[in-house]
């Protein structure tokens, strides 16, 4: 009797642990095939090749806040600046794919504000979100598609009551610069640890 009972103790234990959020979803991985870490830097970079470089802070106008963008194609392409990703789940320290994630670049800026990105108001003129830096950090999803992936902004575990219009990060172009944006074409990211 008190085997079945050990037994069936297991049983239900192993089905809490395999029916847990961060059990049932894969780690989200870096270049290299580890699991992307909280707390450590990595370049978030194009998952095709010569398109562009990594991401970055540029500037929309004159004014603050910055927007999160994208290096331009050169001969020396760069890697932008590194970012740390902070899991909204306390306690976790690996990054895993379809969880909310808060992403900062791991930089100063000149706006003497937060690099923690943040969806920004829809702008007339495109009907697109731009995703921008400073004030309060808006989490982000990370979405494997083939071994590349897929940076989207749909809030659940960060805001379970809410219902958002969800969207996918994709790559604008205005006189030249690369922007990072929702309500577009997804883009293709890696992560590279720095």
């Amino acid at each position: 009797m008190l085997r079945v009972m050990r037994s069936l103790v297991t049983v239900v234990l192993l089905a809490i642990a395999i029916s847990s959020p961060a059990a049932s979803q894969n780690p989200v991985l870096d270049t290299d095939g580890n699991p992307v870490q909280s707390g450590v830097q990595y370049y978030v970079l194009p998952g095709v090749t010569d398109v562009a470089g990594g991401l970055t802070l540029v500037r929309r106008t004159d004014q603050c806040p910055l927007y999160v963008g994208q290096e331009p194609l050169a001969p020396v392409v760069s890697s932008g600046l590194p970012v740390i990703f902070t899991p909204f789940a306390t306690g976790e320290s690996i990054i895993r794919e379809g969880r909310d994630t808060g992403v900062q670049f791991d930089a100063a800026s000149v706006c003497v504000q937060s690099t923690a990105w943040r969806v920004g108001p829809e702008d007339p003129d495109t009907n697109r979100r731009f995703i921008v830096t400073g004030g309060e950090r808006g989490y982000f999803r990370i979405d494997n598609n083939g071994g590349i992936y897929n940076l989207g902004w749909c809030p659940s575990e960060s805001c379970p009551n809410c219902r958002p219009r969800c969207g996918s990060a994709g790559i604008l172009v205005q006189n030249g610069t690369r922007f990072l944006q929702l309500d577009g074409d997804a883009f293709p990211f890696v992560f590279r640890r720095a």
